[in-house]
């Protein structure tokens, strides 16, 4: 029988070189790159200093006006805060000489104030449970708009406006201070 030598598959030679064994890595020709790139750029710079030279003013061209179309936001909480509370400073001290009767002021503490009613019963639960009477007013601010404010007392003398106003800022609650006609 005939053979056929042409088909017969031949192992691939192999390639000894003596140069791929002593070769250098290539990070660390990378390294040797950056170090001599590195001394290359600062002797650069020490024979050539950069100056940095302050820019030179120029008059400023006038700008040119002009009108905003838009109309500027109108905020009317800070008129209706003003108009609505008198803000009582802590050293103020009530009038105890006049009688009970004939005082027509009261003092009370308000301490927070909620568009939403289940916030502000949340905080007087909180405020009842540091054993401050504690109540809601309902106030219309603007037609239609309620807002519920949280409040404590009155009070009726200023020993017990004090006392209340020290449990309210040991447990971490700002509170103002207010004074309006008393309701009868």
């Amino acid at each position: 029988m005939s053979r056929d030598f042409a088909k017969k598959g031949r192992a691939p030679a192999r390639r000894t070189s003596s140069s791929s064994n002593s070769s250098t890595p290539a990070w660390l020709w990378f390294v040797a790159g950056l170090v001599l790139g590195a001394f290359a750029a600062s002797f650069y710079f020490i024979k050539n200093p950069v100056t940095v030279e302050a820019p030179k003013e120029e008059p400023k061209p006038k700008a040119k006006v002009t009108e905003n179309k838009t109309p500027k936001p109108r905020f009317d909480f800070y008129k209706l805060l003003q108009e609505s509370e008198t803000i009582v400073p802590a050293s103020e001290t009530m009038e105890e000489q006049k009688p009970a009767q004939e005082q027509t002021t009261e003092y009370i503490l308000q301490v927070g104030s909620f568009p939403n009613e289940y916030d502000a019963d949340k905080l007087r639960a909180q405020l009842i449970l540091l054993n401050l009477d504690a109540r809601i007013e309902k106030v219309e601010i603007r037609k239609g708009e309620i807002w519920h404010r949280v409040v404590v007392g009155p009070f009726a003398t200023q020993t017990a406006l004090t006392t209340a106003r020290t449990q309210l800022v040991n447990n971490q609650y700002n509170a103002l201070v207010l004074k309006r006609a008393k309701t009868k």
